[in-house]
């Protein structure tokens, strides 16, 4: 098992969130931060999330620590992921409550054509702009509002997206172990009242890398889900041994993970190729179009249709189901595109020269079990041993804000009457 965990962590430096080679390791504090008198009455909120954690991991690998506290507190049978079930898409919506296309951040990679700059999760310069997101997210929330936070390593919570970061923030990196980041929540935790972080979100790559490289179904995946639920039975019971009154977690995961087809994959259309006619992003699992041409859609969309095989799907943009949250109407920063297609799993798009992981996400979860995501929750302000219904990834936020006592005051996707039943009556 020991030698297990430590492949693991050398994997890590691997996962799809690789940066550049030489990284500043160092906590940014923000100076002249503190928590209101109001603020250091309220409870505390860990929020975790865990890269790629399937909703059946905890069971299906037999997660001890995870199944006992949340069988405390709450389960859900699963998390709806945010469409497409891909990672920055979905970290943002679960820290923002709007769904991808409010929010801006469309895919981990896309070009803003008003903008005419290219977004890559793995540029250092654009995770730190916060001019790319859209959307309040927690952290900003409670700043806004004189509570203090922190963040180790989620989504763009170096950046000042919403116009402020945490006042405590790691620029992100994979250096630190899963046990090295427990000892940097507890920390915080220890710091005084008035410094002292209310809200904190807490992110583990290991499980996504395990998936990515070796598939869903394995003992290496098995292994990881074991590391992260060892570290989070080390958290609590360190949590637990500072004292602190009303501490609640909450346990995420941004979508699931299939064994894809690698060997047969899709070939991407031949008419596509023309450079001076389209723009084509592949992420695989999804394929956007972006027709320079506007006059041509509708000949484009067509001619691809008349072409489709059985183990694809084409869409305008704008035909595209509501439930899915991605079509133009819904295309507030103008990144979609106006055509796509998308493969029926477990088949990929792959263009020649082209590699695949072993693991993969981003289908249509409402069609692909293997994409949705876990939900758990536990703490002084959860109602005990209930188990919910599959919900949307949008409505974590509202709750988490109202655990927290703040106010939103802009429109969000998330509702709170959706998980409101989870939260004991006062």
């Amino acid at each position: 098992m020991k030698r297990g965990i430590h492949f693991l962590l050398l994997l890590i430096s691997f996962t799809v969130f690789a940066q550049q080679p030489i990284l500043d390791t160092a906590q940014v504090i923000i100076p002249g931060r503190q928590n209101t008198v109001e603020a250091q009455s309220k409870p505390y909120v860990i929020m975790i999330s865990t890269d790629g954690f399937r909703y059946d991991y905890a069971k299906k690998y037999n997660a001890e620590n995870l199944l006992r506290l949340s069988g405390n507190g709450v389960q859900a049978k699963a998390m709806i992921p945010s469409y497409p079930s891909i990672t920055f898409p979905n970290h943002w919506s679960l820290i923002t409550g709007l769904y991808p296309s409010h929010h801006g951040l469309i895919d981990n990679f896309f070009y803003d054509y008003k903008r005419k700059e290219v977004y890559a999760m793995s540029n250092k310069k654009n995770a730190e702009d916060g001019s790319w997101y859209g959307g309040i997210p927690l952290w900003g929330l409670a700043e806004k509002q004189g509570m203090v936070s922190a963040s180790l390593m989620w989504v763009g919570s170096a950046s000042d997206a919403g116009g402020i970061r945490p006042s405590y923030y790691y620029p992100y990196h994979e250096k630190f172990t899963p046990s090295e980041k427990i000892e940097k929540v507890v920390n915080w935790l220890k710091l005084p009242e008035d410094k002292r972080p209310h809200f904190i979100s807490l992110y583990f790559p290991e499980v996504d890398g395990s998936g990515h490289h070796f598939g869903p179904d394995t003992k290496e995946t098995e292994t990881a889900v074991h590391l992260i639920d060892h570290a989070i039975g080390d958290l609590v019971q360190k949590v637990n041994a500072l004292g602190l009154k009303n501490v609640n977690f909450i346990f995420v995961s941004d979508h699931g993970m299939i064994k894809v087809d690698g060997g047969a994959p899709l070939e991407i259309p031949a008419l596509l190729l023309d450079k001076k006619r389209f723009d084509f992003y592949n992420s695989q699992t999804l394929l956007r179009v972006y027709v320079k041409n506007p006059d041509e859609v509708k000949s484009v969309y067509k001619e691809l249709k008349r072409h489709t095989k059985d183990d694809y799907e084409v869409y305008l943009d704008k035909k595209l189901p509501k439930y899915f949250h991605f079509a133009t109407r819904d295309d507030k920063y103008n990144r979609i595109g106006q055509i796509l297609l998308i493969p029926k799993a477990p088949k990929i798009f792959l263009e020649k020269g082209k590699k695949s992981s072993v693991g993969k996400h981003g289908y249509n979860p409402r069609v692909v079990p293997e994409m949705k995501a876990t939900f758990y929750a536990w703490g002084p302000e959860f109602t005990n041993n209930m188990v919910i219904d599959e919900f949307s990834n949008v409505n974590v936020y509202p709750l988490v804000a109202e655990i927290l006592g703040l106010k939103i005051n802009e429109p969000i996707d998330g509702k709170l009457k959706v998980l409101k039943k989870t939260l004991k009556e006062k």
